[in-house]
């Protein structure tokens, strides 16, 4: 069958050329989306209510522009000059509502006994009232709602919040996917409105990706604007979307250079173990095509890459490596022990041997990462799902395209010759066979340490923390963060008990208000809680309006219909709701917080809280510092529940695949063993369990069971005639030099990843290198050390 296949060798070649032409031209339509908000599951419960909340509440989307003056005030003559100016050219922008900014904001304190219905807000701006330089230092000095929102507490920057319009379109249809997402909170969905459901999210799609692409051209449209007044002051640009934007770009960027980088790297290094340009030519052919399909795949079937999934084009370039130099090293052993066969015969028995462990490890590895799939984080399971897919890719298309193209090539002449790492293989072999309990009782320890290690393991995620300490990019998002207020949305939405005859006139009543105060004045005493907004900052700043006077219900509700409706709007809209009455109180998280646990802080919240007398059933923590917080509780038992669910897939394929349950036990310890390493280095250098860092034990499991099954398949055939000491020695001398050139390649290849601005693709890098080292020792020591003590003789390999 594989003789007539190839037989037909350029008509694969040629499918292929149109294949790759086909999904290449469709990958154009792949996206990442690097936005926070997709690492959230959207029919995550706590989603759900956030959704729900910010519907009733309405809270603009927002940016903010920080400008720090070099010489001179933040509100010297110069300093509010350049904010004017700021501000007009970006209210120029398309969509773009408002800007505010210490120039535009009304002064009402200064509205004396104009305060009335009639008053014009506008009236009562620093561009109007053209105060001194020290009036607006007393003015903004602790002001109830401007300091650390427009003016940093300590009054050495000034912030431009940028609001924009919202999508009325998009808007209406996002409600009406929350009505349905709300009924799964009771119980499953009628196909009705899975159908409808579905419909809506298709309209919404187009919608939702114009949004963002805007987003990221106002990014862009908003540095342009500031760039040009670097020479007076420092900017900086903050806000939720700003974060989404550097992702995506540091992420593509980090694609580009060290994509290439690596390619780069590998060409090299293959051209230096193997010394023909071939076989460059067919590596480089065999791996790109896999990307190209796979990508294009993706973008046929809308499946986007996150912050999670980044790393699935290095993760392919691994798996597409690691066959087709297995193929390699197999192509050359046949061509050395039969120097008379022709191209074709080589080519077809170097298939015969390898396209069953390539496909038990393709399979295999898929398993690994299957695992994702049980995770209940909508994203982790959506990269599973592309990994088994690039994974179904890899396997099939490299053993199609690789003896395709390798029959264009005159056979290889191969003589017999000293590899560098012959001294390596003998010394490795020479342990195992002398001192193969020494290896297991250190292995043991190993073990042990590891998970020690991982006992440690602590989940956290900050997205400043993405980006390395010195880069633009952090000093940015950090200057945001400590100066303005936090980076990180909380809201806590408080529903008052209701009362027996609740007076219709007032506003609110003074009950409400002053437990709302004893909730938001607990909150400051958190070290990483910013800024804190709620109907209370409304109480203190009529307060201000009545002379520093106390102000009773009633008056207060007449101040509140006193002010122009847009003013009311401004200050009331997003924190006040009836019927029946509900008070938000808005804190932003600082996400920079030296130490900050999360978990910690939002268990010490909910006890302030309910110190302060109110009923667990009476108010609700929601936004996006308790969306990221469940996700990341959930990711430890994510990580247990897909490893055990793994490891047991693993054991039962392996019996499968080897038909020995001895073999197969044998065959899964270094599996296990890598996996744990790798999760016990993260606990001993107390690297958390992020987002990211989650998928390295799956990774590490798929490149061991590659190496562990190329090893085991090797050593049975040698073991039906041979002795078990020669069958170790034999498989070492054959492929266990594949072991050595695929892992050293693919580690030097992601070692590059140290130079990225990435965080979490310099971790990714270094541990992915590490968990392919460790796999390496433990199949090359650990593995032969264990099948020749426990799997002595040929009809160990059918028992």
């Amino acid at each position: 069958m594989l003789a007539s296949l190839f037989a037909r060798y350029k008509l694969i070649l040629l499918a292929f050329t149109l294949l790759v032409g086909f999904f290449a031209w469709h990958s154009q339509s792949f996206e990442i989306n690097a936005s926070a908000d997709t690492l959230i599951s959207e029919d995550n419960r706590d989603y759900i209510h956030s959704q729900k909340i910010n519907q009733q509440f309405s809270p603009e989307e927002f940016l903010i522009i920080a400008y720090k003056p070099k010489a001179g005030g933040v509100f010297s003559a110069q300093s509010l000059e350049n904010i004017s100016r700021i501000s007009r050219e970006v209210s120029a922008l398309e969509r773009v509502k408002a800007v505010r900014s210490v120039m535009n904001v009304p002064l009402l304190s200064k509205a004396g006994e104009a305060l009335n219905a009639n008053l014009d807000p506008s009236e009562f701006t620093q561009n109007k009232l053209n105060l001194s330089e020290r009036e607006l230092k007393a003015l903004f000095n602790d002001h109830p709602i401007y300091d650390g929102l427009l003016v940093n507490h300590e009054q050495t920057a000034s912030g431009i919040q940028v609001l924009f319009k919202p999508d009325l379109t998009l808007q209406k249809l996002n409600a009406d996917i929350l009505a349905i997402q709300e009924k799964r909170l009771e119980g499953p969905l009628s196909k009705a409105d899975k159908a409808k459901l579905k419909s809506l999210k298709q309209q919404a799609a187009p919608l939702e990706n114009a949004l963002r692409d805007s987003r990221n051209k106002e990014v862009e449209q908003l540095r342009e604007i500031i760039k040009q007044y670097r020479n007076d002051a420092d900017l900086y640009l903050g806000g939720v979307h700003v974060l989404g934007y550097q992702l995506i770009n540091i992420i593509q960027n980090d694609l580009k250079v060290f994509g290439g980088a690596i390619g780069l790297a590998i060409c090299i290094l293959i051209y230096a173990i193997f010394r023909r340009f071939s076989w460059i030519l067919i590596t480089v052919a065999c791996c790109a095509s896999n990307l190209f399909i796979t990508v294009g795949a993706f973008g046929l079937l809308g499946l986007k890459a996150t912050v999670i999934s980044s790393n699935f084009i290095s993760l392919q370039l691994i798996l597409s490596l690691a066959i087709v130099i297995h193929l390699i090293v197999q192509y050359r052993e046949e061509a050395e022990k039969a120097a008379e066969a022709s191209q074709k015969e080589l080519v077809l028995q170097t298939l015969k041997e390898k396209i069953a462990p390539c496909f038990f490890a393709g399979f295999t590895t898929s398993l690994g990462f299957a695992s994702l799939l049980l995770s209940n984080i909508e994203p982790v399971s959506t990269f599973g799902l592309m990994m088994i897919i690039a994974m179904v890719v890899t396997i099939v298309c490299t053993l199609l395209l690789f003896p395709a193209l390798l029959l264009l090539f005159p056979r290889e002449h191969v003589t017999e010759s000293s590899s560098i790492f012959s001294g390596v293989m003998q010394t490795a072999q020479g342990f195992c066979t002398k001192r193969s309990t020494l290896i297991m009782v250190f292995s043991i320890a190993f073990f042990a340490v590891s998970v020690f290690g991982s006992l440690r393991l602590n989940v956290e995620n900050s997205f400043i923390n993405y980006f390395a300490s010195d880069t633009d990019v952090h000093k940015e998002l950090s200057f945001i963060d400590k100066e303005f207020g936090g980076s990180t949305q909380l809201d806590i939405v408080y529903t008052p008990p209701k009362t027996a005859n609740p007076d219709k006139n007032l506003l609110l009543r003074a009950g409400d208000v002053q437990t709302a105060h004893s909730i938001q004045k607990s909150l400051a005493e958190f070290e990483a809680m910013g800024t804190t907004l709620s109907v209370v900052n409304f109480t203190q700043l009529a307060k201000q309006l009545n002379n520093n006077k106390p102000l009773t219900e009633y008056e207060l509700t007449a101040i509140y219909w006193t002010l122009d409706k847009n003013v009311r709007e401004d200050l009331l809209s997003s924190y006040f709701i009836e019927p029946p009455a509900q008070l938000r109180i808005s804190a932003r998280i600082k996400d920079s917080t030296e130490n900050l646990d999360r978990g910690v802080l939002l268990a010490d919240i909910h006890k302030q809280i309910q110190a302060q007398g109110v009923a667990p059933e009476d108010y609700k923590l929601s936004g996006l510092f308790v969306l990221y917080q469940a996700m990341l509780d959930q990711l430890f038992t994510s990580q247990i529940l897909s490893l055990g669910a793994v490891f047991l897939a693993l054991g039962i394929a392996f019996c499968v695949i080897f038909r020995s349950i001895r073999i197969a036990l044998i065959a899964i310890v270094p599996n296990i063993i890598s996996a744990i390493a790798v999760l016990g280095v993260m606990g001993w250098a107390g690297i958390p369990l992020d987002f990211m860092t989650m998928t390295i034990a799956a990774i590490a499991m798929g490149i061991a069971v590659d190496d562990t099954i190329h090893y085991t398949h090797r050593y049975l055939q040698e073991l039906a005639t041979h002795t078990p000491e020669e069958a170790v020695a034999r498989s070492h001398r054959s492929v266990g030099y594949a072991l050595i050139y695929t892992s050293l390649i693919i580690a030097l290849g992601f070692g590059l990843l140290v130079f990225s601005d990435f965080v979490p693709g310099v971790l990714f890098g270094l541990l992915t290198g590490l968990a392919i080292i460790i796999a390496l020792i433990a199949d090359l020591t650990l593995l032969p050390a264990m099948l020749q003590k426990f799997v002595r003789g040929p009809a160990a390999s059918k028992a």
